[in-house]
């Protein structure tokens, strides 16, 4: 879209333009000066306004590149500060994983010795329960054998004189 400007400079164009020559001249012409001279105030006139408006949108222009500018300088320095701390960050996650498997290797090797020690005691456990039961066993046979010489020697199927009922004999059922 042309300014006012334009159009005015474009008519004094014309009108040098469609002039007609100068008698003996042809680079030279004639062209109303009054009218020529009313174009040129009239683009005086404008070059004011016109100029403002490029001001204007040249300060608004200057004002975003600046704005422009500010937001990429804090975009930048956002991601400066996130990759600092993405760096910072790395060696203490590998740290803390490293911790990590040191405490589950520990918490495993505590776990088998457990597992052994109380594989160990279960062991020892069970063969002094056999042994007390053993040595139960033996004496319930000492006591048994004195009981039956006690007595009289008599065997585990002879009847006793009361009632003519059979004793018990354990070892008949072993």
């Amino acid at each position: 879209m042309a300014t006012a400007v334009d159009e005015l400079l474009d008519m004094l164009f014309d009108m040098v333009d469609e002039a007609k020559n100068a008698a003996f001249s042809s680079d030279k012409c004639v062209i109303d000066r009054d009218k020529a001279l009313d174009l040129i105030e009239d683009a005086k006139k404008q070059l004011p306004v016109d100029l403002a408006e490029a001001r204007k949108i040249l300060n608004a222009r200057n004002e975003y590149l600046a704005a422009a500018k500010r937001e990429a300088e804090e975009i930048r320095k956002r991601a400066e500060i996130e990759a600092n701390q993405m760096v910072n960050e790395a060696p203490v996650m590998n740290q803390a994983r490293q911790k990590a498997r040191e405490v589950l290797a520990h918490a495993d090797e505590e776990a088998k010795k457990t597992c052994r020690e109380t594989n160990e005691y279960c062991v020892d456990l069970l063969r002094r329960t056999e042994d007390a039961l053993a040595a139960a066993h033996a004496e319930m046979r000492q006591v048994h054998n004195q009981f039956r010489s006690g007595m009289g020697g008599s065997g585990g199927s002879s009847s006793s004189q009361s009632g003519g009922s059979r004793m018990y004999d354990a070892e008949a059922d072993e």
